[in-house]
């Protein structure tokens, strides 16, 4: 069997009744594969998709890097020794990714010889929805009470994201953008364009929301959808500055929303920064779950 490079056409937004159909029957559990992120990141990783025997390939490209993603779907050797084969042939040190567990346990059954090398940087951080909405005992202490300071300082408001704020949810990411200076990187331009699409085709996309409102005015968002049936996963977090330890706030306000529907919450990988790695660690998650990416000999 042969899959070819024209099999795959760019991700639009009609693509995501494959993905439903797909993930309906086989879930996921890496964020990277939600068609969410697929899709509001396209302009950055021109991901392209192939269907081939009811089995779903992602392939990504970027300005330096190609990659194809393990086939997601019913256990299909064939495609899967193609899709494996496809990739080796891009000539990349890293041409294949494998995000989900299974995928990796079939990879060392079938391949014990291929070298597999996780990438900290993108492990999911997945954590109990009723440990984030409650902060119990000592090991949140430090939390609880920057939560507190900021609710002494800043007390809010929380609504849902819906039709009525969406102009308001606009106009606070301008701010935020404009705090982070997003024009003058590379990545922060692509994630200003990522979440103003995620705004954008919110609903299409099966999106939900808060905003946190100190003062009146959002102050911080989170946008985020089920990953699977057991797991939300939290794709944005955004606050601006002006209150110390808003984000706090937008984390337990989230779980707090999702706790009685999902047992999980991911909230994604920490992407190696360092801040941001010391942030998620502390609120101690349950488990990760890791990326591992094949190295061409």
């Amino acid at each position: 069997m042969k899959i070819h490079e024209e099999d795959f056409h760019p991700i639009e937004l009609e693509d995501k009744d494959i993905f439903d159909r797909i993930y309906r029957d086989y879930p996921i559990q890496h964020s990277e594969n939600t068609f969410g992120t697929l899709f509001c990141w396209r302009s950055y990783g021109h991901y392209k998709i192939c269907e081939h025997e009811g089995c779903l390939i992602i392939k990504g490209e970027t300005e330096n890097y190609h990659s194809y993603r393990f086939p997601i779907g019913p256990v299909k050797p064939d495609v899967f020794h193609a899709t494996i084969k496809l990739a080796q042939n891009l000539g990349e040190e890293a041409p294949l990714l494998i995000l989900e567990p299974w995928q990796y346990s079939w990879m060392r059954e079938h391949y014990p010889t291929l070298k597999l090398k996780p990438d900290r940087d993108f492990f999911d951080y997945v954590y109990k929805s009723e440990i984030l909405a409650s902060l119990p005992g000592q090991d949140f202490l430090s939390v609880r009470k920057q939560l507190n300071k900021f609710r002494r300082k800043c007390p809010s408001t929380v609504e849902l994201i819906s039709e009525s704020n969406m102009d308001e949810v606009l106009e606070f990411l301008v701010k935020w953008c404009q705090q982070r200076e997003c024009d003058k990187y590379t990545i922060l331009k692509h994630e200003k364009e990522a979440i103003n699409e995620a705004v954008q085709y919110f609903d299409q996309l099966g999106f939900s929301g808060i905003t946190v409102n100190p003062k009146g005015e959002i102050g911080g968002i989170a946008i985020f959808e089920e990953l699977n049936p057991t797991t939300a996963v939290v794709h944005y977090e955004k606050a601006l500055p002006d209150c110390e330890g808003i984000y706090k706030e937008v984390n337990i306000q989230t779980a707090l929303y999702l706790k009685d529907r999902y047992h999980y919450i991911n909230r994604e990988s920490d992407m190696g920064i360092p801040g941001l790695r010391e942030a998620k660690e502390r609120y101690h998650p349950d488990h990760m779950v890791k990326l591992y990416y094949l190295e061409n000999s």
